[in-house]
């Protein structure tokens, strides 16, 4: 079924979700799984802002790899900094040069017009990848 799933993480419920749907699917075709965290840097007058301590960060990609490790799934971590809005991209990216089968990833409940008007992450990178993208609620 999939050899490599990037499950794309933000410590939501959706992500935490989609975090043990990517356990089954691993378990299920034996896959190899790229946790990616993106950590938004906000820039204002003051200098470059994170919304995110780097300790909370490590922790939660540490957490959910050490999860699916704990039940014999090859798993590796990766965080990366960008500037706000990029994070869509980023997922992209990854899921590019990791060469993923599917990006999976949690959705925050926004509707479609809301999505679309807000420009949310999951929207963005539905409509950009040239792989498939299974979301979770």
């Amino acid at each position: 079924m999939f050899e490599k799933i990037l499950l794309a993480i933000d410590g939501s419920e959706p992500s935490v979700r989609a975090c043990e749907l990517v356990q089954r699917l691993a378990l299920a075709s034996k896959a190899d799984v790229l946790v990616f965290h993106v950590v938004e840097r906000y820039i204002g007058y003051a200098g470059a802002i994170e919304a995110e301590t780097p300790e909370e960060i490590t922790d939660l990609v540490d957490e959910t790899v050490r999860s699916l490790k704990d039940v014999g799934i090859s798993a590796r971590g990766e965080i990366v900094h960008v500037v706000a809005n990029q994070t869509a991209h980023q997922i992209l990216v990854a899921a590019t040069e990791f060469d993923a089968d599917v990006i999976v990833l949690g959705s925050r409940g926004l509707s479609d017009m809301a999505g679309i008007l807000l420009g949310s992450v999951t929207h963005k990178v539905i409509h950009l990848a040239d792989r498939p993208v299974l979301v979770v609620r």
